[in-house]
């Protein structure tokens, strides 16, 4: 927003501009209102794929959801797209954005694993219905979600025989799901992983990458699972297999303030 200060000099009355000024004033108050507009998004993510399709746009690609916000602060771009839970977390810390009420796409999030794994797959679909059913997965996710989430990670059992490692490929730039905290990973998919390694009596280890790079550790072997947030699409379908949903979101459109 801009800050204006009225100066009476030599007679003059001049306007002194000290933050904000420059900054193009939002011209997107819905969903048609992106057509012709410059989008920024995350590279690789379902947002990035929806903005391709919008008529006329131009798709801005970033490494990182909050530098496709700190674009959108600049006026480098008119809005960003992703999913309504980060982009709730992004707002709150950054003055002058607003979410708009259309909902530009729901999406449901699943957790990847190399394609002919099923064993794995089944273990992990078995742990999740389990978390589903006690409550657990609930309580996870209300740490994380609501109006004033306390924040506090789930604790893996300490008493507890591991027979093997877990390796979860993530990237850590997506709150409340994942994100770096006191240079730990932290977050609802860090929580569930603990406790579906619980439920398996692994250990989860957890290698931070690019989110365009999680798919291929995955296939690769590099990786056991892909959990980021990561919706199933039939483009993501070819190169991996996936769970069933353990959250449902969807995809809102970030602008600045008008």
């Amino acid at each position: 927003m801009k800050k204006l200060l009225n100066v009476l000099t030599a007679g003059m009355l001049i306007t002194v501009c000290f933050t904000g000024c420059g900054v193009p004033k939002n011209t997107v108050h819905s969903s048609d209102d992106l057509k012709g507009k410059v989008i920024g998004t995350q590279l690789g993510t379902t947002g990035y794929i929806f903005a391709g399709d919008i008529e006329n746009a131009k798709v801005e690609g970033y490494n990182k959801g909050a530098d496709a916000i700190q674009a959108l602060k600049q006026g480098k771009i008119d809005a960003v797209i992703i999913d309504s839970e980060p982009a709730q977390e992004f707002v709150n810390k950054n003055k002058g954005l607003q979410i708009l009420p259309d909902v530009f796409a729901e999406e449901e999030y699943s957790i990847a694993y190399k394609k002919g794994n099923d064993e794995l797959g089944k273990k992990i679909d078995d742990a999740l219905t389990k978390l589903k059913e006690n409550g657990k997965l609930d309580e996870i996710t209300s740490h994380w979600v609501g109006n004033d989430p306390d924040r506090v990670s789930y604790v893996p059992e300490k008493d507890m025989e591991r027979t093997g490692v877990l390796v979860m490929a993530t990237n850590a730039e997506f709150p409340p799901y994942e994100s770096m905290e006191n240079g730990e990973i932290v977050g609802i998919d860090v929580d569930m992983m603990n406790a579906v390694c619980d439920e398996l009596g692994l250990k989860l280890k957890i290698d931070n990458m690019e989110f365009d790079s999680i798919i291929a550790a995955v296939n690769s072997g590099k990786a056991d699972v892909g959990v980021a947030g990561m919706s199933v699409t039939p483009e993501r379908e070819k190169n991996v297999s996936f769970t069933q949903g353990y959250a449902s979101t969807k995809q809102v459109i970030v602008v600045r303030e008008d």
